[in-house]
């Protein structure tokens, strides 16, 4: 749209040249016809600027509009490549809640194993401690006390158990051997190995035939003693001989051989208690 002035021009001319009008009201005609003009100007201006805007935002509600159909596709495209997903992964869930019902009997397996073990690891503690007060200083020269990977070993001299050159126990070692034995009898969960060991000088007597046959008698010994004077239930009680294959120091010195002529009694939980606790594990039930 577009305001024209040529119309009003015409008339003034008209009056003018009529001499209608005088030349004052003439000025004033003028100078209405001039605001007229500017008014005019400026509402032709602010058109060509409201069509201009208009334009723009036309522009840009179409941009908009193509935009939220954009969207609305896409959100649709996701809506069915989810109902997908969950029609075809139906039995996939399934397998999915199994493996976490596994998962969370495993932690609890476990947790029970830890929790055992720190069990025994505290008993070991209190046993070792109870042993070793019970003890005098003296006999602690020829008795050491270790716990080893969750297994308590006493270690005891050859000297203070046997004779020399035999495997009969020595008056020495009652005393010792009976504390030991209170200890055993208090701890009923635990199994008891008596180990012998030698170094390895060749034995020299005719009813011996070998260190073999010197550390098993030995260990044999002590088994006989804790049962028969200490009362000690033999059921939990083995007796193994390892010669002069387990040696703990170097046998080229008098005090690595003195050191390797020893019996262990080594106290260690019962194994059935392990295989209870293996057969109680959860078994895996999903498939891979």
């Amino acid at each position: 749209m577009k305001f024209s002035t040529l119309p009003i021009a015409l008339i003034l001319f008209a009056c003018i040249g009529q001499g209608c009008v005088s030349s004052k009201k003439y000025k004033d005609l003028q100078s209405s016809y001039d605001d007229l003009k500017n008014k005019t100007k400026d509402l032709n201006q602010k058109y060509q600027g409201s069509q201009q805007d208009l334009s723009g935002s036309s522009s840009r509600v179409k941009s908009l509009e193509e935009q939220i159909a954009a969207e609305r596709a896409n959100t649709a495209a996701l809506q069915a490549a989810l109902d997908k997903c969950l029609s075809s992964s139906s039995q996939g869930n399934v397998n999915i809640s199994k493996l976490v019902d596994e998962i969370n009997s495993s932690n609890k397996y476990i947790q029970h194993l830890v929790n055992t073990k720190n069990k025994s690891d505290s008993l070991n503690v209190v046993l070792t401690n109870n042993l070793t007060r019970s003890l005098s200083r003296e006999e602690m020269r020829d008795v050491d006390v270790q716990v080893l990977k969750g297994v308590v070993y006493i270690s005891l001299s050859d000297n203070m158990l046997y004779k020399s050159g035999s495997y009969e126990i020595s008056d020495l070692a009652g005393a010792t051997l009976s504390k030991i034995a209170k200890i055993i009898t208090d701890y009923k969960d635990y199994e008891v190995l008596i180990e012998g060991n030698t170094d390895n000088v060749p034995i020299a007597q005719t009813n011996i035939r070998n260190n073999w046959d010197l550390s098993a008698l030995r260990a044999s010994s002590v088994v006989q003693a804790l049962q028969n004077k200490y009362n000690v239930d033999p059921k939990r009680l083995t007796a193994g001989g390892r010669g002069e294959y387990n040696p703990v120091a170097p046998n080229d010195t008098e005090a690595g051989k003195t050191r390797n002529r020893r019996t262990q009694i080594i106290i260690t939980p019962k194994l059935d208690q392990f295989m209870d606790l293996i057969e109680k594990a959860p078994e895996p039930t999903t498939k891979p």
